[in-house]
C-alpha cells in the first residue's frame, strides 16, 4: 500500500497544476533504479542464495537455483510485455493485438505490467520473514514510484484527459501492488523450499524492469550524467543501509 501510495503522490502536482522538470524526474529515477538495482541484491539474491544453501547444503546448487530464479522472473515479465497489448506514450503500442482496445486501457496495461512485479518483490521480501529486506525493496520501489506517477498523469492529460481521471487512472495503476505484493508474500508463506526460488524470481522481475523500462527512459533526454550519478548515489545509499541496518 505504501507503493500505491507513492505512485498517487506523484500524481498530485498534475493535479493542481504543476509539473516537475524532466531533468529533475531523470535524475530521481536514476536514484530510485540504484535503490532498486542494491535492494534485488542486497535484500533479494543474497538472501535467496542463503536460503537455498540452508535448504539444500550445497553453495553451488544454491547459485543455480538462484540464477534459474532471476532467468524466469526475467522472461516472465518479457513474457508479459510480448503478450498483453499495452501502450507507452514515448513508444508506441507493444504486445499482441492492441488494435481492438481504446489507448487508454492501452496505457493502463502497459503501467500494470510494470507495477505487477514490483508488488511482488515487496510480498516475496517481507513474506520471507525478514523486515529490513522488505523495507529496503518498498523504499526503493516507492520511491521510483512517485515520478512515475507523476509520468502517468502528465502523459493522460497530455493526451486530452481532464486532470481528474488522470489522477484517478494514475491511482488505479498503483493498486496492482498490493495485490502482487499478497501473491508473492502468499507464495513463499506456502512452502520453504518455495522462499529462494520467490526471492530471486522476485529480483530477475525487477532487473528486467530496471533494464527495459526505467533507465532507457531516463537516457532518452539527455540527462543521462545526472541519471548515472542518481543511481550511483541510490545504490551506495541502499547498500549501506541494507549491510548496516539489516
Amino acid at each position: 500500500m505504501v507503493a500505491a501510495i507513492a505512485t498517487t503522490a506523484g500524481a498530485i502536482p498534475a493535479l493542481i497544476g504543476r509539473s516537475m522538470s524532466q531533468r529533475t524526474g531523470d535524475t530521481m529515477l536514476g536514484f530510485a533504479a540504484g535503490v532498486m538495482l542494491s535492494a534485488s541484491y542486497f535484500s533479494l539474491i543474497l538472501p535467496g542464495i542463503a536460503a537455498a544453501e540452508l535448504l539444500h547444503g550445497s553453495l553451488v546448487l544454491a547459485a543455480l537455483i538462484a540464477a534459474a530464479g532471476i532467468s524466469l522472473g526475467a522472461a516472465f515479465v518479457a513474457w508479459l510485455n510480448a503478450s498483453l497489448p499495452h501502450e507507452h506514450f514515448a513508444t508506441g503500442r507493444e504486445g499482441a493485438d492492441p488494435k481492438a482496445l481504446a489507448r487508454i486501457w492501452l496505457f493502463v496495461l502497459a503501467i500494470t505490467i510494470h507495477n505487477f512485479p514490483e508488488g511482488l518483490s515487496i510480498g516475496v521480501a517481507f513474506g520471507a520473514g525478514e523486515m529490513a529486506n522488505g523495507l529496503s525493496v518498498m523504499t526503493g520501489i516507492s520511491l521510483q514510484d512517485i515520478p512515475e506517477g507523476l509520468a502517468v498523469a502528465v502523459a493522460l492529460i497530455g493526451q486530452g484527459y481532464s486532470r481528474m481521471r488522470a489522477f484517478l487512472v494514475t491511482m488505479a495503476t498503483g493498486l496492482v501492488e498490493p495485490i502482487g505484493a499478497l501473491i508473492g508474500a502468499a507464495a513463499v508463506s506456502v512452502s520453504s523450499t518455495l522462499l529462494p526460488w520467490g526471492l530471486t524470481f522476485a529480483a530477475g522481475a525487477m532487473l528486467y524492469i530496471i533494464s527495459h523500462e526505467i533507465l532507457p527512459e531516463t537516457h532518452r533526454n539527455g540527462h543521462q550524467n545526472r541519471s548515472t550519478a542518481g543511481l550511483i548515489f541510490g545504490l551506495v545509499l541502499m547498500m549501506v543501509l541494507d549491510v548496516t541496518l539489516a
